[in-house]
């Protein structure tokens, strides 16, 4: 098992940085996330966890290993996209799966040269591929290339984790950008607390977000 990789010098800095977040880090500690350094199995997990709770999303996962044993291009390549969609997700999303993994056994999509790119460029050549947005660009560059500074803006639990944090009832593009310039060049072990902010880690604080409007 392999954690995102980080210790006293991004701590450091963001607590000289923010001490609110700072606090944070005092009281959860360092926290253990796991990562997958296969490429392609990150990205697959990437897509099967768009828009479905952490906990649906090992569901799938789980199913998905269990019955196939590995997660490869070829393995995958080799099911329709009803064989995929009956581990438990949409026909679209196994679709997007079926659709990912031929774009990168036929060549169109060099996987393997994703590391040597640069954030933006990894963000342009992912979201070529049908139903791969930035978010899902972002989380493998978090959880498989374990890059520095990724700060997704597309992650709702980012945005609760800040509102919690923060005080702030709702979390604007220019609000967001602070703080990620705040959190520069460390903004990735910034987000691995403001996710546990915003799964509790942290009993004494709320969301301040702006009520639903009824009717």
């Amino acid at each position: 098992m392999t954690f995102f990789q980080y210790g006293d010098t991004e701590v450091d800095y963001l607590r000289k940085r923010d001490p609110a977040l700072g606090r944070v880090i005092d009281v959860v500690g360092h926290i253990h996330r796991e990562v997958t350094p296969d490429l392609y199995s990150a990205l697959i997990g990437a897509i099967v966890a768009q828009q479905i709770s952490s906990k649906a999303a090992r569901t799938v996962w789980g199913r998905m290993t269990s019955a196939l044993g590995e997660i490869t291009p070829d393995i995958v390549g080799a099911l329709s996209a009803e064989e995929i969609q009956s581990f438990g997700m949409s026909l679209r999303k196994a679709a997007y799966i079926a659709q990912t993994t031929e774009s990168i056994r036929s060549g169109e999509i060099d996987i393997h040269a994703l590391p040597y790119l640069s954030d933006e460029d990894i963000c342009r050549e992912l979201t070529r591929l049908k139903g791969i947005g930035v978010w899902t660009a972002e989380m493998l560059m978090t959880f498989s290339l374990q890059r520095p500074d990724v700060m997704s803006y597309d992650d709702l639990a980012i945005h609760r984790g800040l509102r919690m944090l923060y005080h702030h009832r709702t979390i604007t593009r220019p609000l967001f950008q602070k703080y990620k310039r705040r959190y520069s060049p460390y903004a990735t072990v910034a987000s691995l607390y403001l996710w546990a902010i915003a799964g509790g880690a942290c009993p004494d604080m709320r969301d301040y977000a702006v009520p639903a409007k009824k009717g």
